[in-house]
């Protein structure tokens, strides 16, 4: 199984890591480590992929899965009854113990903790909830951005994604500095930098602690799912939690 673990120096209480396709029992087009349950891969064979990955991460609780939906909200799963289905694209957590968890293939996953080890958090951004604030939510949520390392995990580059016109313009109202994450492709499309506006926003938001962002999904077939390059495909998850 091949796992990711996130070169930043966060402290040592605070774990993480993301899975890559590699190393589970999905058949194509899912093969092989498909983590998720809303893409017509069989349920038993993806229940026993996350079960896989919980022995070989050692991971302490089940992971807090959440319905990504690209839109703005963060949980806290202290405060909520984790048996419920919920439907979020993010989730922080300041107790022991507690696996915060998104789904990618493509947008990008953006792991959060405070540099005191008192809390995480996971964040699921494509340009949608990027756009409308998940971001913002979470460092909100958070508090104390100064005390706050971000590492984004594997995306689609800058060389693949590309967006209409009107992404651009959006971004552009939003904050003019964005628009520097976009170069002009062919028929009046523009490529953009998704790891860049992530970059930019939380940089805004008082973030100065960044890391990662040197992965792209869509050009490693053999090590990420992609829904760019495969619309029919799976997804990788990203994990963080607290260790007593």
């Amino acid at each position: 199984m091949d796992l990711i673990s996130p070169s930043w120096p966060a402290p040592e209480c605070v774990k993480a890591l993301t899975t890559c396709r590699q190393g589970g029992f999905s058949q194509a087009p899912y093969a092989s480590l498909n983590l998720a349950l809303h893409v017509d891969d069989d349920p038993t064979t993806v229940a026993k992929n996350r079960a896989r990955v919980s022995r070989r991460c050692s991971l302490p609780s089940e992971p807090i899965w959440l319905e990504q939906v690209h839109g703005v909200k963060v949980v806290d799963l202290d405060r909520i009854d984790k048996s419920s289905t919920l439907q979020a694209d993010g989730s922080l957590s300041r107790q022991a113990n507690t696996v915060c968890a998104v789904m990618t293939a493509d947008c990008l996953p953006i792991l959060l903790c405070k540099s005191d080890g008192s809390a995480v958090a996971a964040i699921h951004a494509g340009w949608r909830g990027l756009l409308s604030g998940v971001v913002e939510n979470a460092i909100a949520s958070l508090g104390e951005a100064e005390k706050i390392l971000a590492w984004l995990g594997p995306a689609i580059g800058p060389g693949r994604f590309e967006v209409g016109e009107e992404v651009r313009r959006a971004f552009h109202l939003k904050s003019n500095v964005m628009a520097q994450a976009f170069k002009a492709s062919e028929n009046s499309k523009y490529l953009a930098d998704l790891y860049a506006l992530v970059r930019i926003t939380l940089i805004q938001q008082g973030v100065k602690r960044i890391y990662g962002g040197d992965y792209c999904t869509y050009n490693q077939p053999d090590k990420f799912y992609s829904y760019r390059r495969e619309p029919i495909t799976g997804r990788m998850a990203s994990f963080i939690w607290l260790q007593p």
